[in-house]
Protein backbone atom coordinates (compact mmCIF):
# COMPACT_ATOMS: atom_id res chain seq x y z
CA UNK A 1 0.00 0.00 0.00
CA UNK A 2 1.60 2.95 -1.22
CA UNK A 3 0.58 6.35 0.13
CA UNK A 4 1.86 10.15 0.40
CA UNK A 5 4.40 10.83 3.28
CA UNK A 6 1.71 13.19 4.82
CA UNK A 7 -0.34 10.35 5.71
CA UNK A 8 0.01 8.65 8.94
CA UNK A 9 0.09 4.72 8.52
CA UNK A 10 -2.00 3.71 11.38
CA UNK A 11 -4.68 5.34 9.47
CA UNK A 12 -3.98 2.48 6.81
CA UNK A 13 -3.37 -0.60 9.07
CA UNK A 14 -6.67 -2.59 8.01
CA UNK A 15 -6.17 -2.45 4.28
CA UNK A 16 -3.03 -3.47 4.32
CA UNK A 17 -3.72 -6.14 6.87
CA UNK A 18 -6.87 -7.11 4.24
CA UNK A 19 -4.16 -7.32 1.49
CA UNK A 20 -2.46 -9.85 3.15
CA UNK A 21 -1.70 -13.15 0.97
CA UNK A 22 0.66 -15.91 2.15
CA UNK A 23 1.06 -18.72 -0.14
CA UNK A 24 1.20 -21.67 1.38
CA UNK A 25 3.59 -24.74 -0.23
CA UNK A 26 1.64 -26.79 -1.68
CA UNK A 27 3.17 -30.05 -0.63
CA UNK A 28 3.27 -29.25 3.05
CA UNK A 29 -0.03 -27.24 3.27
CA UNK A 30 -2.03 -27.73 0.24
CA UNK A 31 -5.16 -25.00 0.32
CA UNK A 32 -5.83 -21.49 0.11
CA UNK A 33 -3.00 -19.00 1.27
CA UNK A 34 -3.17 -17.43 4.75
CA UNK A 35 -5.08 -14.06 5.17
CA UNK A 36 -4.56 -13.57 8.85
CA UNK A 37 -1.07 -13.70 10.40
CA UNK A 38 -0.83 -14.78 13.50
CA UNK A 39 0.54 -11.89 15.31
CA UNK A 40 1.14 -8.36 14.72
CA UNK A 41 4.42 -6.82 15.57
CA UNK A 42 4.57 -2.73 15.76
CA UNK A 43 5.65 0.10 17.22
CA UNK A 44 4.27 2.63 19.52
CA UNK A 45 2.64 4.44 16.78
CA UNK A 46 0.22 1.48 16.61
CA UNK A 47 -0.92 1.58 19.47
CA UNK A 48 -4.49 2.82 19.22
CA UNK A 49 -8.36 0.94 20.56
CA UNK A 50 -8.94 1.02 16.93
CA UNK A 51 -6.06 -1.49 15.97
CA UNK A 52 -6.30 -3.33 18.78
CA UNK A 53 -9.75 -3.87 18.51
CA UNK A 54 -9.25 -4.60 15.05
CA UNK A 55 -7.25 -7.41 16.04
CA UNK A 56 -9.17 -9.37 18.44
CA UNK A 57 -12.10 -9.49 16.62
CA UNK A 58 -9.88 -11.21 13.88
CA UNK A 59 -8.48 -13.57 16.53
CA UNK A 60 -5.21 -11.96 15.87
CA UNK A 61 -2.49 -11.57 18.34
CA UNK A 62 -0.44 -8.23 19.06
CA UNK A 63 2.25 -7.36 20.49
CA UNK A 64 2.61 -3.53 20.59
CA UNK A 65 3.68 -1.27 23.28
CA UNK A 66 1.57 1.44 24.81
CA UNK A 67 2.08 5.05 24.79
CA UNK A 68 2.34 6.70 28.19
CA UNK A 69 -0.36 8.67 27.32
CA UNK A 70 -2.60 5.91 27.31
CA UNK A 71 -0.92 4.45 30.38
CA UNK A 72 -1.66 7.71 32.26
CA UNK A 73 -5.06 7.70 31.39
CA UNK A 74 -5.94 3.95 32.35
CA UNK A 75 -4.08 4.35 35.29
CA UNK A 76 -5.92 8.02 36.00
CA UNK A 77 -9.49 6.37 35.23
CA UNK A 78 -8.30 3.84 38.19
CA UNK A 79 -10.36 0.37 38.56
CA UNK A 80 -12.34 1.15 34.98
CA UNK A 81 -9.61 2.13 32.93
CA UNK A 82 -9.14 -1.86 32.67
CA UNK A 83 -5.86 -4.20 32.55
CA UNK A 84 -3.20 -2.93 30.67
CA UNK A 85 -2.73 -4.85 27.33
CA UNK A 86 -0.61 -7.87 26.94
CA UNK A 87 3.12 -7.18 25.64
CA UNK A 88 6.01 -9.39 25.45
CA UNK A 89 9.47 -8.06 25.12
CA UNK A 90 11.45 -10.83 23.86
CA UNK A 91 8.68 -11.18 20.59
CA UNK A 92 9.20 -7.60 20.52
CA UNK A 93 12.77 -7.77 19.91
CA UNK A 94 12.15 -9.72 16.37
CA UNK A 95 11.09 -6.00 15.31
CA UNK A 96 14.87 -4.89 14.75
CA UNK A 97 14.69 -7.08 11.32
CA UNK A 98 12.02 -4.99 9.76
CA UNK A 99 13.72 -2.17 10.76
CA UNK A 100 17.15 -2.97 9.48
CA UNK A 101 15.38 -3.45 6.05
CA UNK A 102 14.35 0.00 6.26
CA UNK A 103 17.85 1.47 6.92
CA UNK A 104 19.06 -0.41 3.95
CA UNK A 105 16.58 1.16 1.69
CA UNK A 106 17.10 4.46 3.17
CA UNK A 107 20.64 4.40 1.87
CA UNK A 108 19.34 5.00 -1.38
CA UNK A 109 18.74 8.96 -1.58
CA UNK A 110 15.70 8.67 -4.09
CA UNK A 111 14.19 6.34 -1.26
CA UNK A 112 14.75 8.29 1.62
CA UNK A 113 13.53 11.82 -0.02
CA UNK A 114 10.97 10.35 -2.30
CA UNK A 115 12.13 12.42 -5.55
CA UNK A 116 9.82 10.71 -8.02
CA UNK A 117 6.75 12.07 -8.53
CA UNK A 118 4.37 9.20 -9.14
CA UNK A 119 3.69 5.96 -7.23
CA UNK A 120 5.02 3.98 -10.16
CA UNK A 121 8.13 4.87 -10.37
CA UNK A 122 9.09 5.44 -6.38
CA UNK A 123 7.65 1.41 -6.27
CA UNK A 124 10.16 1.14 -9.10
CA UNK A 125 12.68 2.49 -7.51
CA UNK A 126 11.83 0.15 -4.46
CA UNK A 127 12.33 -2.98 -6.49
CA UNK A 128 15.25 -2.28 -7.54
CA UNK A 129 16.91 -1.33 -4.54
CA UNK A 130 15.19 -4.43 -2.95
CA UNK A 131 16.98 -6.63 -5.72
CA UNK A 132 20.52 -4.30 -5.11
CA UNK A 133 20.58 -5.28 -1.57
CA UNK A 134 18.94 -8.65 -2.27
CA UNK A 135 22.10 -9.46 -4.74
Amino acid sequence: MLTGGNVNDCTMFEQVMSGICIPRHPRIHPGRPWRRPARVIADKGYSSRAIRAYLRRRGIAATIPERRDQQAGRLRRGPSGGRPPAFDPHIYRRRNVVERCFAHLKQYRAIATRYDKTGQSYQGMIDLATLLIWL
